[in-house]
Parts: C-alpha cells; sequence; structure tokens
C-alpha cells in the first residue's frame, strides 16, 4: 500500500471514510463540501500561485510551498477536524524530511475564519506517525470495511450517503 496524507487525515477523521478510500471506493467528487474548499484553496491566496508551489511528494500533494524559508501552507475550509489537519501536515514535514529537506515548519490556514495554525514535528510526532502507518497498513488490509462512527461529522462527509443508505 502506498501511504499518503489524505490516509494519514482520513485515520484521524473517520477509519471507515479512511478503509473505503484506500480501498479504492471515492466519493469525494461527488460532494459538494468538497468542491468548496477546492474553490476556497483555488481563490483565498491567488497570489501565492507566483511565489509559492504546489508540489506532489511521495503521492502527496501540499497546497503551498515556501522553499526560501521552508514553510508548507496547508489551506482548510473549517477548522472542525484540527486535529486530522495537524497531522497531515505533520505527514508532509515527514515526507520532506525523507527527501533531506531539514527544517520545514507548516501553517494551516483558514481564511474563512481569518485564523492560522502553526505546526512542526517533534521526535515523538515522528514515532506517533510511524505507529500509525504501521495502524493503517493492517487497517486497510481488513477485508471487512471498519463501521461507521456515528457522528456530528458524518452529515457533511462525501460517504454519507454510502454509509447510511437505507437508514431513516
Amino acid at each position: 500500500m502506498h501511504l499518503t496524507a489524505t490516509h494519514i487525515n482520513y485515520y484521524f477523521v473517520c477509519h471507515r471514510k479512511l478503509w473505503l478510500f484506500a480501498n479504492g471506493i471515492n466519493m469525494e467528487h461527488t460532494s459538494d463540501t468538497v468542491a468548496e474548499g477546492k474553490l476556497i484553496h483555488e481563490t483565498s491566496y491567488a497570489q501565492r500561485a507566483e511565489k509559492y508551489t504546489e508540489i506532489e511528494i511521495g503521492g502527496s500533494k501540499i497546497d503551498f510551498y515556501d522553499a526560501k524559508n521552508k514553510v508548507i501552507h496547508e489551506v482548510k475550509k473549517s477548522d472542525s477536524i484540527e486535529d486530522a489537519h495537524e497531522w497531515q501536515v505533520k505527514y508532509y514535514i515527514w515526507l520532506l524530511k525523507q527527501n533531506g529537506i531539514e527544517g520545514v515548519t507548516g501553517i494551516i490556514e483558514y481564511p474563512k475564519l481569518k485564523h492560522t495554525s502553526k505546526v512542526s514535528l517533534s521526535d515523538e510526532d515522528v514515532s506517533f506517525l510511524e505507529n500509525i502507518k504501521q495502524h493503517i497498513e493492517r487497517m486497510v488490509e481488513n477485508e471487512v470495511c471498519t463501521r461507521r462512527i456515528n457522528s456530528k461529522i458524518c452529515k457533511k462527509c462525501s460517504y454519507y450517503d454510502f454509509c447510511y443508505v437505507g437508514e431513516i
């Protein structure tokens, strides 16, 4: 299995979403919420395309990377799953470190909220990521889909219809 930052993000959001995504069931293309997030990404910092680069590394896409200052900029619509966003950025930092780029930090930006959050990667975070990666690999190799979490975030999830089909 080729692990990406999306896997890391979904691990913190919902294990069922992670399992479905990792097993080739993708629903993001039908989601208005995902479309809105892409629009926010594309329009909130339009001038950045001139200064910073969107890069792909290890199958993961980093929204904006400021190579001069070694800062990852990740743009998000809402902070409702901020922990997942933070670990996604920590994974990006880890990926860059694995490719010889040291001293990288990150900033998660919530333009609609006018809020930012700084992210760094500690040695403890690296150990935690290694454990998460192993857990994800075991989880997605399981032939049985993980159960629904029945959380308030489910209604905004692109997999909502899939998870709740036939439910009243």
